[in-house]
């Protein structure tokens, strides 16, 4: 069914505008961090007992949340061109963060 438009605006149906779930809440944070295996990175447990990932070249770095700050994934650049820095909230759920983690780790190849 429809819903006539008679001027600006947009027509919709009643199934379109159906209720949807989401995914909220910060999850399981294991989903994201077992994705560095041993053969590439290093688990780094700081002074401050923060416990954050880095990579064997010393590139790429990401960490779970401390002290309200959120999941931050970064990679830095090269002389020629700049790195870059991901950063969620605390209460990204931690599926949204793997996929975007996942993404980066298939960009990465050998130098």
């Amino acid at each position: 069914m429809a819903a006539a438009s008679v001027g600006p605006g947009f027509s919709t149906t009643v199934e379109a505008l159906t209720l949807r779930e989401w995914q909220l809440g910060p999850g399981e944070p294991t989903l994201v961090m077992d994705q560095f295996t041993a053969e590439g990175f290093h688990l780094v447990v700081d002074d401050r007992a923060d416990v954050r990932v880095d990579s064997t070249d010393g590139r790429l770095f990401g960490r779970p949340s401390t002290d309200g700050e959120g999941w931050k994934t970064a990679v830095t650049g090269t002389a020629k061109v700049r790195g870059y820095c991901i950063s969620f909230d605390v209460e990204t759920p931690a599926v949204v963060v793997a996929a975007a983690v996942a993404r980066v780790l298939e960009t990465s190849r050998p130098a």
